[in-house]
């Protein structure tokens, strides 16, 4: 008996070191990993900022551009991180002209950064080039996560721009204690931290995220590594997935503090108290059709805080869907890569009235 046992452990043994020899391998021949697959074009830079322009394709182009807002606390190549996990891929294979925001890096010298330079500077003046661009009266506007939340103060505070307003998994209801990051907000001495060293480390966010599942974020994804490390591909879409989640910027001490304060401290942006540069923010401003999307596993933005939008927003053109993923597996899981790209072109196509500017100018970039 005891020497059958010996005997499992040992080829146990041998194959996982097998495994390892191999993965190795695989990691030294690995290149250093893109930061986005899908072929794009800069079309405009104001100082840390970017926008990259994703031609459409298909027989069917919408004929009203696009606009992705992402969160700042990450990098927007999440929704196009490979080929065959790309939603940038497939929304313009959907016939969807894509204008992507990088928000880029802020340094020490962006720590009096405002939401209002965010939102009233960069995020205007990306909505003006691009409507001064495609000569349309209007764009459409997709937030993700925190840009969700940016995008709908701005729907609410310039509707005349937008003609459809699309959110993904967007923090808007914050009265919550379905979610630990929710919780811990609540007692986070925001003042504090950014009166002492400006701007918010990125790691320091990173490190929150991840202790909000520990187990699943921090150990159990590098143990379920170990069996598949002899195939290429799971060891690069791997890496890539870690040099997203490591990729966090830091954050603009004063964006961060109003972020923190008014939303999710005060939940005034669902109060109809929330200011932006002295105006106030009234979300029954938004008149144009609403396409809400979030996870119904989302530890991080929970259904409870993406799913009252359609009660505050002043359009009954409100079409909520929730699929059966976490927050990540709105991205990457495959029902919501097969369902999600021809639900948003749909959605929006059949919403698409162009209105093209009056005498449009030149385009700068």
């Amino acid at each position: 008996m005891a020497d059958n046992v010996m005997e499992v452990m040992m080829k146990e043994s041998a194959r996982i070191q097998q495994k390892l020899l191999k993965g190795f391998e695989n990691m030294i021949h690995i290149q250093d990993m893109e930061e986005g697959v899908t072929p794009r074009e800069v079309v405009y830079r104001e100082d840390k900022v970017q926008v990259f322009h994703f031609k459409p394709e298909g027989e069917s182009v919408c004929p009203v551009p696009l606009v992705i807002v992402y969160a700042l606390v990450n990098r927007q190549y999440m929704m196009d991180i490979q080929d065959n996990l790309s939603l940038f891929r497939k929304l313009i294979g959907q016939g969807l002209d894509l204008y992507v925001i990088d928000w880029g890096y802020p340094s020490k010298i962006d720590k009096y950064q405002t939401l209002e330079d965010y939102l009233d500077g960069y995020l205007n003046n990306v909505v003006d080039f691009v409507r001064e661009r495609t000569g349309n009266e209007k764009v459409n506007i997709l937030g993700v996560c925190q840009g969700g939340a940016f995008s709908t103060i701005y729907a609410a505070l310039y509707p005349e721009k937008v003609q459809n307003l699309v959110v993904m998994v967007a923090p808007i209801d914050l009265d919550t204690q379905d979610g630990l990051l929710q919780v811990w907000s609540k007692s986070f001495d925001v003042d504090l931290m950014v009166d002492t060293i400006g701007n918010v480390p990125g790691e320091f966010l990173n490190l929150g995220f991840l202790w909000l599942k520990p187990f699943q974020l921090v150990i159990d994804k590098y143990v379920g590594l170990i069996d598949r490390l002899d195939d290429p591909e799971t060891v690069k879409y791997f890496l890539r997935m870690e040099k997203w989640i490591f990729d966090s910027p830091d954050q603009a001490g004063e964006t961060f503090r109003k972020f923190v304060k008014d939303l999710f401290q005060q939940n005034l942006l669902c109060k109809g108290e929330f200011k932006l540069g002295g105006r106030k923010v009234d979300l029954k401003n938004i008149t144009m059709p609403v396409l809400n999307l979030f996870g119904e596993q989302d530890h991080l933005v929970p259904p409870y805080c993406s799913r009252p939008l359609a009660d505050l927003v002043g359009t009954k053109d409100v079409t909520t869907i929730a699929y059966p993923v976490g927050h990540i597996g709105m991205y990457v899981s495959s029902k919501a890569q097969k369902e999600m790209p021809p639900t948003v072109a749909n959605w929006l196509k059949e919403r698409a009235v162009s209105k093209k500017k009056k005498g449009p100018g030149k385009a700068k970039k």
